[in-house]
Formats: structure tokens, C-alpha cells, sequence
């Protein structure tokens, strides 16, 4: 598991900004930290992606370079994910692309819920990295549920499981039931409360980034 605040970074003021009261009632820039912290996890997940030997012509010769070897397929968790999905893809701009349609299903009297999901689009994704988004892995529920769902498409080479914020139980959930997976975090938090919120968290990234849902 690898959690960017472990060590300090301008990353740092993208998570205090999504996490304050007070900015987050400005939704384009709430949107826009999500955003960068995905191209900062981007960053992050590519130093362990696979390269090739390459050549650049220039303007006054021929640099040699490494190269992705292969794109990664880009997927998120709608609609919360779609912000930290677009930093992704502004790093991994070749990529392809997945979208899944999951959300809480109805909460019983002990406040169980299941993960409904109803929609999903993928490309192939036999033997290529796989590169899942998620920006608030509570529970772990749903990212375990869309990743299974994609799995109809492919068995992937590499799968890396990306989160702005995760819960301590929804890591560790994550880590016991994929633990073929690799997990990228900005921030870890310590609880959950009894409706499933990342505690201290910054409540639904969705709402913040798009207006609440009824």
C-alpha cells in the first residue's frame, strides 16, 4: 500500500483543501483538488508500470528514452470517481477508458446495505494494466464489486486500486480480498461511523463535486 501523505508534498494542501468546510462549497475548485490529486497518484503509479528502450529525433539529434510499453485502461466508479478519473487520464492521455455505475443500495435498520450496480462499459483488458478509481474506499465493498465486474473482460496483467481517501477497515478489506491488487492512497483515515462514512473523511464526494442526489 502506498499513501502519499506518508510523505510530505504539495499533495498535502490538495487533502486539507477537499477535506475543508469552507472551500468545499466551491464545487469547481473541490473538483479541481480530486483532480489533481489524480494526476499526482498518476505520477505515482507510473514508476511501476512497465517501460521500453525508445528513441526521440530532435531538432539537432537523437535522444534515447524509456517508453510506456503498453497503455493502461483507465476505470472509474461513477459518479463520484469522474474528478479523479479525468487527473488520471490527464497523465495517462493514450489510455482507454472503463465506467461503472455502483452505488449504496437501501440501508436496512442496522445499516447493512448491499452494492447496487447497473451499468458498465470496458474495453479489453486481457493481460493489460488495469488501473481502478475510486475516490472514497470506505467499506471496500463496491471497489471489490466493480473489480470483480470487470474481470468478464479480462484477466488483467496488473491491477492498481487508486482512492483520494481510504478508511483503515476499507484498506485492509481491500488488501485480504484482492490481494493480487495494488493499492495507491492520498490519505489514510482511522474509522468509519455507522452509515459507512470515512471518519474524519470529507463526506460524499459526489454531492461535492456535482450537486446532492435525491
Amino acid at each position: 500500500m502506498y499513501i502519499l501523505t506518508e510523505n510530505s508534498s504539495i499533495a498535502n494542501h490538495f487533502l486539507a483543501e477537499i477535506r475543508d468546510t469552507e472551500i468545499q462549497k466551491d464545487r469547481a475548485r473541490f473538483r479541481k483538488n480530486i483532480e489533481r490529486l489524480g494526476e499526482i497518484l498518476a505520477y505515482e503509479v507510473s514508476k511501476n508500470m512497465g517501460y521500453k528502450p525508445a528513441k526521440v529525433e530532435t531538432p539537432l539529434g537523437i535522444k534515447e528514452t524509456r517508453l510506456l510499453s503498453q497503455q493502461p485502461v483507465l476505470c472509474t466508479i461513477m459518479r463520484a470517481g469522474l474528478p479523479l478519473h479525468q487527473g488520471m487520464l490527464n497523465y495517462f492521455d493514450k489510455a482507454d477508458s472503463a465506467f461503472i455505475g455502483a452505488y449504496r443500495g437501501k440501508h436496512d435498520a442496522k445499516e447493512n446495505f448491499d452494492i447496487e450496480m447497473d451499468y458498465i462499459s470496458s474495453p479489453d483488458i486481457q493481460g493489460r494494466t488495469l488501473i481502478l478509481c475510486d475516490p472514497m474506499i470506505a467499506s471496500g465493498k463496491s471497489l471489490e464489486k466493480a473489480y470483480h465486474a470487470m474481470l468478464r473482460y479480462g484477466i488483467p496483467k496488473r491491477t492498481y486500486l487508486v482512492g483520494a481517501i481510504a478508511s483503515s477497515r476499507g484498506a485492509r478489506f481491500v488488501q485480504a480480498r484482492m490481494p493480487e491488487c495494488r493499492l495507491y492512497l492520498g490519505d489514510l483515515d482511522q474509522d468509519l461511523n455507522d452509515k459507512s462514512y470515512i471518519v474524519p473523511g470529507l463526506g460524499d464526494a459526489g454531492d461535492l463535486s456535482y450537486g446532492n442526489k435525491t
